[in-house]
């Protein structure tokens, strides 16, 4: 089967331990992780580290913070499941990268495309960042409205939708 499950969340909702223990319900034996994150400071690269190490070897990990259809793309013909963690770092590592939300909207439906033809499940990670106060300056919220536009999109071609929450999991869709 391949399923899309996109799994959002506040910091520390429990939402990539979720994502983790959905992909390894999969069956087959070759898992690949697509990291978006550059760690940009030690602090990061702890997180990175953490991360790595909750997962098991069985899992490949690929480094794909601008070029993340590409990398879904080129993975799901030889992967049993992919997890991508996150959304909100692909978005953050664009806007750094383009200074042009034009640009990075013109993104959105290369990612959900790359979903859609997806050969093998997907379990997608995000932060759920429309909750909050509208953020003071422009950047923030030009952030904010990249990331709700991507997790709307994202979202809408995805069978499932799980809202993580104080490390409870909410199915919101599917």
């Amino acid at each position: 089967m391949k399923k899309k499950i996109f799994v959002l969340g506040g910091c520390r909702s429990g939402k990539s331990s979720f994502a983790l223990d959905t992909a390894q319900k999969f069956s087959g034996d070759k898992k690949v992780f697509i990291a978006t994150c550059i760690p940009r400071d030690d602090e990061m690269k702890q997180r990175v580290e953490r991360h790595q190490e909750e997962r098991s070897l069985a899992w490949e990990t690929v480094e794909a913070p601008l070029l993340l259809p590409e990398a879904i793309t080129e993975n799901s013909r030889r992967a049993d499941v992919i997890i991508i963690d996150c959304l909100t770092l692909w978005v953050s590592n664009l806007l750094m990268e383009f200074d042009d939300s034009e640009k990075i909207e013109m993104q959105i439906p290369r990612l959900t495309e790359a979903i859609e033809k997806s050969h093998c499940p997907v379990v997608l990670v995000s932060n759920e960042v429309g909750q909050g106060i509208v953020p003071e300056n422009k950047l923030a919220r030009q952030f904010r409205d990249l990331v709700g536009f991507v997790n709307q999109a994202v979202a809408g071609c995805a069978d499932e939708v799980i809202l993580a929450v104080a490390g409870i999991p909410i199915k919101i869709k599917g």
